[in-house]
């Protein structure tokens, strides 16, 4: 307890510590004061004066104590304290919200460890980054989902992205106007003066028959919302559909890429975005860098530093040990004239 308490101490005053080469001279003194010829009688014998006592063997107590009592207050005098540095950031935030794809293709490896991973690990180090922003989370596959709702709690929301997972949220499918429109809705009411969304998707639309939202539909509300959206591709290769004939497995050729490029191309644009294609964890880094240079928000940091005055523990030690020395002074070890 008492090492807590001492272990953060700074000393405002440290100069103060050149007093305590003056405890050896008080020590000096004491000891040359008891040395002091004193009158004396002679005796033929002194068996009889031969008394161990107690008083004689601790005599020195009251000075030790005084000793104690002047190192309390040198340590006062260098003015012991707490430091704590403390940053105040204060600034006009950008409302965003992230649109993700968590169906079960976001699974694949060819982006280690794997995309759902990748774009996990990238979209956490994005939100930590930018301190003023409200950031909320969609996700999106056969349909969508409001998973954290636009929030300055940035551990409630790393919490949310780190819990998701490809193939368990939600039905099968790829429903990127539902998404579209989910994170659009999300900014409806956001005071903010710029609304951005970042949607990222590794696939193309591949609607159930529940579907209630066309991508050109979610296009025309984020338009109408004001909200600049930017859209990413993400996937390392083209993936090649293969037919099976018995043992065999036989590749078609082309290859296909599933990401509807065109269709994210046009979101991007006509909402005044970018449409960025992301083959690796690096490249989807340098995406959200780049974004992340295009949102500024208006910050100002400030630096502060709080003082918590430490001496009070070291005045009460200096009383109560000059009260002990004192006490032993008069009573104890009270000398008669």
């Amino acid at each position: 307890m008492i090492y807590e308490y001492l272990k953060n101490i700074d000393f405002a005053y440290p100069a103060a510590f050149a007093l305590f080469a003056l405890l050896p001279l008080l020590i000096w003194w004491y000891l040359k004061k008891n040395d002091r010829r004193e009158p004396v009688i002679t005796v033929t014998t002194i068996h009889a004066f031969r008394v161990s006592s107690w008083k004689n063997k601790l005599k020195g107590l009251p000075v030790f104590f005084r000793v104690l009592s002047m190192s309390a207050l040198i340590l006062v005098l260098a003015r012991p304290q707490k430091k704590n540095e403390e940053q105040k950031t204060e600034g006009e935030g950008i409302d965003i919200v992230l649109c993700m794809d968590v169906s079960g293709s976001m699974g694949s490896r060819d982006i280690a460890p794997s995309r759902m991973e990748a774009a996990k690990e990238v979209a956490e180090e994005f939100v930590r980054g930018r301190p003023v922003d409200r950031i909320g989370l969609v996700i999106f596959s056969g349909e969508s989902f409001t998973q954290c709702p636009i929030t300055t709690d940035r551990n409630a929301l790393i919490a949310q992205i780190q819990n998701l997972e490809s193939r368990k949220h939600l039905a099968d499918g790829t429903v990127i106007g539902e998404g579209l429109a989910t994170a659009a809705d999300r900014l409806t009411k956001s005071p903010g003066k710029s609304k951005v969304i970042i949607l990222i998707t590794d696939g193309k639309e591949d609607p159930p028959e529940t579907r209630l939202i066309d991508p050109l539909t979610a296009l025309e509300i984020a338009k109408a919302k004001g909200v600049k959206v930017y859209t990413i591709g993400m996937g390392a290769q083209a993936s090649t559909i293969v037919e099976r004939t018995g043992s065999q497995v036989k590749p078609q050729s082309p290859a296909i890429d599933f990401i509807d490029v065109a269709l994210l191309q046009k979101i991007a644009t006509e909402t005044g975005g970018q449409y960025y294609r992301a083959r690796d964890r690096d490249g989807l880094k340098e995406v959200y860098r780049q974004i992340d240079q295009l949102e500024k928000s208006k910050v100002e940091t400030t630096n502060f530093q709080k003082v918590e005055e430490r001496f009070l523990p070291f005045i009460l030690a200096a009383v109560i040990f000059l009260a002990i020395e004192l006490l032993l002074r008069f009573t104890l070890f009270r000398k008669f004239p």
